[in-house]
């Protein structure tokens, strides 16, 4: 049973917005105000991939876009939750429902699509057996850094086991890795992608951590390639932000990742090159060291 297409946004409440504003911007979104709350977007073709509104510092939940209307009203249904108009840029229609630990998950169809941005004019990459730059200079053209979607969000859970029931009968999340403690039994949480049939997809949409202690872990963002990573590697390092762990390229997805505290406790992630799997690609078991593991770079966690 598929249900979702793919994440759309993360929200919060923070307690200044023009603070996490020019965090986001250095971060390379394109951000803006709409009716008193705060909107950020990458350059594909989404209105916004994450909101603010000011207040108490708090994770508010994530959104999903629907693959039908159809799909949009069967979720809505098994909750008995009502469909109604979304007030944010794009429109659209949404059912707002509440995972196992309360935390907001709205399910979107029919938001209005902007034209994707500009992205910066990049020459290939030339490899040790490949050679592809010939007769050209390597430039950067545009931003410092650009982002380009929401890739996945990563949620600490009370109990591993009803979430990710919770979630797989609505959204027809399938599993990628699973991260075990010890033995296979001892089950830690699990990498969940959108089942989009033969279509390929990251190979987590969501990763799920049963901690004992529900809370918002990391969202993260991919971004075009390795240089623009680096770019915004130097562009967050010299605007003073924490720095949480990277640049490594971890083993349990593959994707060259970066992490970054924001000024109100949030940490945000830059990815790039990682994993695309689809339904025939199965599911796999993975003990915990591989979890904090990297084929390259720091060990550790955000």
């Amino acid at each position: 049973m598929a249900g979702i297409a793919d994440i759309l946004y993360v929200r919060f409440r923070v307690p200044d917005l023009e603070t996490e504003q020019r965090f986001l911007d250095d971060f390379g979104m394109a951000t803006y105000l709409h009716e008193g709350r705060l909107f950020a977007r990458g350059t594909d073709a989404n209105p916004y991939i994450y909101s603010a509104e000011e207040g108490e510092a708090a994770f508010l939940g994530l959104g999903f876009e629907a693959l039908s209307e159809a799909d949009l009203e069967r979720i809505a249904a098994i909750d008995g939750v009502a469909i109604e108009d979304i007030d944010a840029p794009g429109g659209g229609r949404m059912a707002r429902l509440k995972d196992p630990d309360g935390v907001p998950v709205d399910v979107v169809f029919g938001i209005e699509k902007p034209e994707p941005l500009s992205l910066p004019k990049r020459q290939p990459l030339n490899f040790g057996d490949r050679r592809l730059r010939l007769g050209d200079r390597v430039a950067f053209d545009g931003p410092a850094q650009c982002v380009k979607r929401l890739g996945h969000c990563v949620i600490n859970v009370t109990d591993f086991r009803t979430s990710e029931a919770w979630y797989k009968d609505r959204f027809g999340l399938l599993t990628s890795d699973e991260v075990y403690m010890g033995s296979e039994e001892q089950v830690l949480g699990a990498f969940m992608r959108c089942n989009r049939g033969e279509r390929y997809v990251d190979h987590h949409t969501l990763f799920l951590v049963g901690s004992g202690q529900p809370e918002f872990n990391h969202a993260a963002f991919e971004v075009a390639d390795w240089d623009t990573l680096m770019l915004g590697h130097d562009t967050l390092r010299k605007g003073g932000y924490e720095h949480r762990w990277g640049v490594g390229k971890h083993l349990l997805g593959s994707q060259v990742f970066d992490y970054w505290k924001g000024p109100h406790g949030f940490t945000l992630e830059h990815f790039t090159d990682g994993d695309l799997f689809n339904e025939a690609s199965g599911s796999h078991k993975a003990p915990f060291e591989q979890l904090l593991g990297s084929h390259w770079g720091p060990e550790g966690s955000p």
